[in-house]
């Protein structure tokens, strides 16, 4: 028998690592001569770059950034296994925990050190990139970003405008002259899985702006920015990226990696299934474990259980779900080839509870679903 483990993290319990790690016990108790084949999995948001990194044998690297207030942060970066691959999550170096809720000012943070970090993985021999890009504390279109990798944005003047999206009303000229070198050629996709515009009534200011500490005010402001960004771009670079779904996302980060590393934007998980090779790990399986921390309505809609439990039906692999807790609406999920769902909440417990006892109880649940499907031939 071979059964794949392909889950999520657990948010703020375990990283999705763990979780395999801790089904794959369960999983030997019940059926010691098993083949298991473990796949931590993540959809481009947080645990994006440890999932991929011990999918594929990897390594992890530190780097010092500039964080989105301009303050020196260490960020973690990855890359994958055969070494030609680097995997950033641009939260790590410019994302909303990083800044203070006082501090909050999308008018001010920068994508700096994002642009720092695709430097570093450059630099240890990266020949393409795959960033995640959730969770920014920004909304200055990827500028500074570009900015970090060589990228001159002037003013009318000739001068470099400054950090933050209320800059973006400055710029007059793009030059990409002095751009790294290293950056040609080199393939770049994202995990992108919202379809916001860059400007406009969906556009990235308007929706998330607030979240990150936008006014009305800056609200409008930003936005009419995002879209003078836009028209430079068009005019400069001969890319136009206002209204391509995606543009919008992390602030607006989506279109500046469109325009200034032609980066295809794609769904989250769909861009993590290719990377780790699931599909090949999935050759010859008997079953498939999936899991996350809640499953409710939302996952139907592609998170990581549903992608995986996609692919797995297309094989004819029937696919379970261990969870942490079942949610309002998680019965939509059997439409998308989840066979069955378990929580490992069994006994009343608090959530504080729950989370200490996170490793135990998957290794548990995932012990009594071998030994049910073990139970289908006898």
């Amino acid at each position: 028998m071979k059964i794949v483990i392909a889950p999520d993290s657990f948010k703020e319990c375990l990283a999705a690592e763990a979780v395999a790690e801790a089904m794959a016990r369960g999983v030997r108790v019940a059926a010691p001569g098993a083949e298991v084949v473990c796949v931590p999995m993540a959809d481009g948001g947080e645990g994006t770059v440890r999932a991929l990194v011990a999918a594929t044998g990897g390594r992890l690297r530190q780097a010092r950034v500039t964080g989105p207030l301009g303050e020196p942060v260490e960020a973690e970066f990855g890359l994958l296994g055969d070494g030609t691959a680097g995997v950033i999550e641009m939260a790590a170096a410019s994302g909303l925990p990083l800044v203070p809720l006082e501090r909050r000012d999308p008018t001010k943070t920068t994508t700096w050190g994002t642009g720092e970090l695709i430097a570093a993985a450059l630099g240890l021999g990266a020949e393409r990139l795959i960033l995640g890009i959730g969770g920014s504390a920004t909304v200055d279109g990827g500028a500074g970003m570009a900015q970090a990798l060589g990228a001159r944005l002037l003013d009318a003047a000739g001068k470099p405008i400054g950090w933050g999206g209320g800059e973006l009303a400055r710029l007059a000229r793009i030059d990409v002259s002095g751009i790294v070198p290293r950056l040609a050629g080199v393939a770049c996709d994202v995990a992108c899985d919202v379809t916001n515009p860059l400007a406009g009534p969906r556009g990235a200011a308007a929706v998330y702006g607030p979240q990150k500490g936008a006014t009305p005010a800056m609200v409008k402001q930003l936005d009419a920015n995002l879209a003078h960004l836009a028209a430079v771009v068009r005019r400069d670079l001969g890319v136009d990226v206002c209204d391509v779904p995606g543009a919008g996302a992390a602030g607006g980060l989506g279109a500046g990696l469109m325009a200034f590393l032609h980066a295809r934007l794609r769904p989250g998980v769909e861009l993590v299934i290719q990377a780790v090779r699931l599909q090949e790990k999935l050759a010859g399986a008997d079953l498939v474990l999936v899991g996350e921390g809640q499953m409710d309505e939302q996952t139907a809609y592609g998170k990581v259980p549903v992608g995986v439990s996609r692919l797995a039906r297309r094989l004819g692999i029937p696919a379970v779900a261990i969870v942490g807790s079942l949610g309002q609406g998680f019965e939509a999920v059997h439409d998308e080839g989840i066979t069955a769902c378990f929580s490992i909440l069994d006994p009343p417990m608090t959530l504080q509870e729950a989370i200490g006892r996170a490793p135990e109880l998957l290794a548990s649940a995932a012990e009594e679903v071998v030994r049910l499907f073990m139970t289908r031939d006898s």
